[in-house]
């Protein structure tokens, strides 16, 4: 799995790209952030089914690495596009495989919706998303998603396994009801350390990401349900009224009368609530 570096600015010797918009270092440093190339042909076959691109695909792979799944997707995709911050890892990507269109950028910043869908066919995302920057590139996909359909990501698995989790858990948070608003996420593979060369410290999760037409519930105002989401799990040992209360800046009395004209208990912790509830919050606070 090829972890990405603080990235450089995006170029590619195709004008019509989408670009990256942010700047970067020097590639020297991709180490420091982590970098482990997956090596399991097998692995790589599995996180490729998942998506199951056919010859009317696009399919956008982020951090392709040494090419372990761009060559399957290259072989079974109508179209592939590999975005890599690594000049070096770029150059040799795109003479290994002619026919994949890679490009040098920072997945967390390219414009994904600027790229031309296919007219029959979807627009995939697979890839191995870094250990240091896979949370910002998640936000970035999901921030994009009318411009996605499926997605196979692979992230270290305790990330993967709080955007999957449900409510009552443990690992349930923000992440996982602002991803599991917008889109269907599933943990679909574990993939073990010596999966990869060099293997990392941890385990890798593959999370299997369809997007949703519509919101899975209906938002007076996103940018407020974000808030009051962020704020319920920005003191997760406190009761949701003290959370809210503190994180939004409102008279606790207030978050406690409102959560139970809403129906929520105010006493109840934030990991046990729905996004429903969550939603209902959000449009009387």
């Amino acid at each position: 799995m090829a972890r990405r570096r603080s990235p450089r600015r995006a170029a590619s010797t195709r004008p019509s790209w989408p670009t990256s918009r942010r700047g970067g270092v020097r590639a020297t440093k991709r180490r420091a952030l982590g970098q482990h190339f997956l090596r399991d042909a097998g692995i790589a076959r599995a996180i490729v089914d998942l998506v199951a691109p056919t010859a009317a695909d696009l399919v956008i792979e982020i951090g392709p690495g040494e090419g372990a799944l761009t060559g399957e997707l290259a072989r079974r995709a109508g179209r592939v596009v590999a975005l890599e911050v690594d000049r070096g890892l770029v150059e040799r990507l795109r003479a290994r495989f002619p026919s994949v269109e890679v490009v040098e950028a920072d997945a967390r910043a390219w414009e994904y919706g600027a790229i031309a869908r296919p007219r029959e066919g979807r627009v995939l995302v697979a890839g191995n998303l870094p250990y240091s920057v896979g949370k910002p590139i998640l936000a970035a996909l999901v921030a994009a998603r009318t411009a996605i359909d499926e997605m196979a990501l692979m992230l270290q698995r305790e990330v993967a396994e709080r955007v999957a989790a449900p409510p009552g858990s443990k690992t349930y948070g923000s992440l996982s009801v602002l991803s599991q608003l917008y889109c269907d996420v599933r943990l679909a593979l574990r993939v073990p350390p010596g999966a990869f060369r060099p293997p990392p410290a941890v385990e890798s999760g593959v999370l299997h990401v369809r997007v949703r037409p519509a919101p899975r519930v209906p938002l007076a105002d996103e940018s407020r349900f974000r808030a009051v989401v962020q704020a319920a799990f920005g003191q997760r040992r406190k009761t949701l009224a003290n959370a809210l209360a503190r994180g939004l800046g409102l008279p606790l009395e207030v978050v406690r009368r409102t959560a139970t004209t809403t129906g929520v208990d105010p006493g109840r912790r934030a990991e046990t609530l729905t996004i429903l509830e969550f939603a209902e919050l959000a449009r009387r606070l």
